[in-house]
């Protein structure tokens, strides 16, 4: 590949790191150019690491867009690469001058990079913000970062995530310990924090001052060293003489030695406010030091607190006291952390991962830059999308992961409640759900619709939702599209009028149909629908299993689940007959904490409907428990059902949640819905609402204890039904 990176010249800290180190490392492979837009040490430096490199210090931009233009031309450039905002704007001056793909790396919150500088937000962020949605492709430098470029609206089909890497084991420091303390005057055997970054408002080292003016108090064996500069630097310094003793502390300026720096140091630190993925806490890991930092943007998918380094919230000066104070009396802390988070590094956020991951982003980009532009293409996903069930939206993310296995560039588009929402959880476009004349566009380019998931069929809560999927599948087919009901449920169906709607639409407009359990099959066969594909799987959402990430780690933690506890969770819903089940619900939980241990989850699948009746039982409950909200995170649920030793639901997803990761269960039927699952399971253990008692719950939860988990060749057997959907929807796609 032929690609050409663009970036200001001017820049300092981790972006310089990144781009240089990046660019660097691909001359390897392929064929890179950098363009820089300011003469100084960034591109002197870059010359010294071989890279290739042209400044165009040129204030006439016209000038600058011909030359970069011919520059293309003559080297045969196939991506154009940005970083920052004097490139980004000349990224979009150059649109529509060429066809290359053109990507973007959002180092940092783009709101935020020119905080305390009123002129230059006005200026160089204002043109940034113009032109980053201009772009063909962005990359965040961490989850959080990519989040944040999809909650801005950015499509998420568009957004990528590659974080700093560093080189492992990367050279020996030019200094030891000893050397570059003594040239600072400091004992080797002090406590030596430090922190290397920007002083702005961003890296907030007020916080830092402040906190360790506190935990020296303390431990007055603790040394702070401050690499670097910026525009609070006078401020940060007064700070300093006022709350420190003079000989506590230093201010190093920007520090081009980094390695002996961090090799000098036993803790190293970050405050900051706001963050992408910060090289400071990889550069501190790989000369293996410990660290604390503040739980902001990409930092907890590298720090899992107390187990590879120690979070605090950021401005919270109080917390990182005391963390600072902790690993200073306790060496051997420092070391557990210290070799964890070196290992975690060292495995995943290397030079080599990043290299990897952004020469698949590479090919991405021409790949879907080669796509026909006027064929059918992609599909729409119908469903109970955006209504705060996180349920549902697991089961989008399923048929989601299932469609980017037929293509992994296939364009998807959900019908959404809450499209942004939906963006941000599946990671696709969405369009909101009664948007009639958008969705009429999106099927007319769209080669397959899916009603996907959940029960959609059925008239037992609503006959209104009832008709609108309906509705949609005959202006789907009208589209010209084809129709797949993908792993769903259906019925109950009682009114006559709904059955017959329902078995004209799917009889005269279904191509497949694909149906979850036994119950369904059977509900289309007494609607008489027989023209369609009928297929009996399994529900895609048997197929999520929960990411392994820091992050997941820290949201437990946030939810007051320690590493060694054991847990029930119980999920009710509201509906007729539930009131007077609470006592037999309460009875129940208190039985399997007293007897197993086990601390009840009172949990709200859907956050607006299950609250309350989550709120109803904890009343009743004589015993220590927890409250917690779904929210809208699939990942989070699965996250937190594989940590519960017993799920006790009325609501189907989470039992089928329980099912995919093992985890022993007890059905409370409400619907034939839960019943038909748990047979279709082979799994007995369910009691109907209406006569649920203690006594059959204290029974079931002995069972499913003693069994301890659920038949795990049955899973297996469903997960491969399950894995059908994807096989019927790869055939309409063709």
């Amino acid at each position: 590949m032929k690609i050409m990176h663009m970036i200001s010249g001017g820049d300092v800290g981790g972006a310089k790191t990144h781009v240089l180190s990046l660019v660097q490392g691909l001359m390897a492979t392929d064929t890179v150019r950098l363009v820089c837009f300011t003469e100084g040490e960034f591109a002197a430096d870059a010359r010294k690491m071989g890279i290739p490199t042209t400044v165009l210090q040129d204030n006439n931009l016209l000038r600058v867009r011909r030359r970069i233009l011919e520059m293309i031309r003559a080297e045969g450039c196939e991506v154009l690469h940005c970083h920052g905002s004097r490139a980004n704007l000349m990224g979009m001056l150059l649109r529509g001058k060429t066809s290359l793909p053109m990507i973007s790396t959002v180092h940092s919150d783009y709101k935020l990079d020119y905080m305390g500088r009123p002129l230059a937000n006005l200026t160089y962020g204002t043109l940034n913000r113009r032109a980053l949605p201009r772009f063909d492709a962005w990359i965040g430098v961490s989850a959080n970062m990519t989040q944040l470029l999809i909650a801005r609206g950015f499509d998420p089909q568009r957004v990528f995530t590659l974080y700093n890497g560093v080189a492992f084991p990367g050279a020996e420091p030019r200094q030891t310990r000893q050397e570059y303390l003594a040239k600072l005057d400091i004992d080797p055997d002090c406590l030596i924090c430090g922190i290397a970054a920007r002083i702005n408002p961003v890296k907030d080292m007020t916080t830092l001052v402040r906190a360790f003016a506190k935990a020296h108090a303390q431990c007055p064996q603790m040394r702070l060293l401050i690499a670097g500069d910026g525009e609070q630097a006078g401020e940060i310094r007064a700070l300093a003489g006022e709350l420190c003793d003079r000989d506590s502390y230093r201010f190093l300026g920007w520090e081009k030695d980094i390695d002996s720096f961090y090799h000098a140091l036993d803790i190293n630190l970050l405050t900051s406010v706001s963050e992408g993925f910060p090289y400071a806490l990889p550069e501190g890991a790989r000369m293996h030091c410990a660290t604390i930092a503040s739980e902001v943007g990409g930092v907890p998918d590298l720090i899992e607190d107390d187990v590879t380094g120690l979070l605090f919230t950021p401005g919270d000066v109080e917390a990182l006291a005391a963390h600072m104070v902790e690993l200073a009396q306790d060496g051997e802390k420092r070391r557990r952390l210290s070799d964890a988070l070196y290992e975690k590094t060292r495995r995943d956020f290397s030079l080599e991962a990043m290299l990897r991951n952004q020469r698949g982003i590479y090919e991405t980009l021409l790949r879907r830059a080669a796509r026909p532009k006027q064929a059918r293409d992609g599909v729409i996903v119908c469903g109970a999308y955006g209504k705060g069930n996180s349920g549902d939206n697991a089961i989008l993310n399923a048929i989601v992961e299932q469609l980017h296995r037929i293509d992994p560039d296939l364009p998807i588009c959900a019908l959404s409640r809450k499209p942004d929402e939906t963006r941000l959880c599946a990671r696709v476009d969405a369009v909101y759900t009664f948007d009639i004349l958008r969705i009429a566009r999106r099927m007319r380019r769209a080669k397959l619709y899916l009603s996907g998931g959940g029960t959609l069929m059925q008239d037992a809560t609503s006959t209104r939702s009832l008709l609108y999927y309906l509705f949609s599948i005959r202006q789907a087919k009208h589209a010209g599209c084809r129709v797949m009901l993908y792993g769903c449920g259906i019925g109950p169906i009682s009114r006559p009028r709904n059955r017959a709607r329902t078995a004209r639409t799917l009889e005269r407009c279904a191509d497949v149909i694909s149906v979850r359990d036994r119950y369904s099959l059977e509900t289309l066969g007494q609607l008489g629908v027989k023209r369609p594909e009928i297929h009996l799987n399994a529900d895609p959402a048997l197929l999520i299993d929960p990411p392994a990430s820091n992050e997941l780690n820290n949201y437990l933690r946030h939810c007051g689940l320690t590493r060694d506890g054991r847990y029930l969770l119980l999920a009710v819903r509201p509906w007729p007959g539930f009131e007077e089940k609470l006592d037999a619900l309460a009875e129940a939980a208190e039985y399997a904490a007293r007897e197993y241990g086990l601390t009840p989850v009172l949990y709200a699948m859907e956050p607006q409907r299950d609250e309350a009746a989550c709120r109803q039982v904890a009343r009743r409950l004589r015993v220590p428990f927890l409250c917690l909200n779904a929210g809208t995170d699939g990942a989070e649920v699965l996250a937190l059902i594989r940590r519960m030793a017993l799920v006790i639901s009325m609501r189907l997803h989470t039992l089928i949640f329980a099912a995919g990761q093992g985890v022993p269960m007890v059905g409370i039927v409400y619907d034939p819905k839960v019943s038909g699952f748990l047979d279709y399971l082979g799994q007995s253990r369910y009691v109907q609402l209406s006569e649920l008692d203690a006594g059959a719950l204290r029974r079931m939860i002995d069972e499913a204890l003693a069994e301890n988990a659920v038949d795990a060749a049955r899973i297996r057997q469903l997960r491969e039904l399950a894995g059908e959907n994807e096989t019927l929807a790869r055939r309409l796609l063709k």
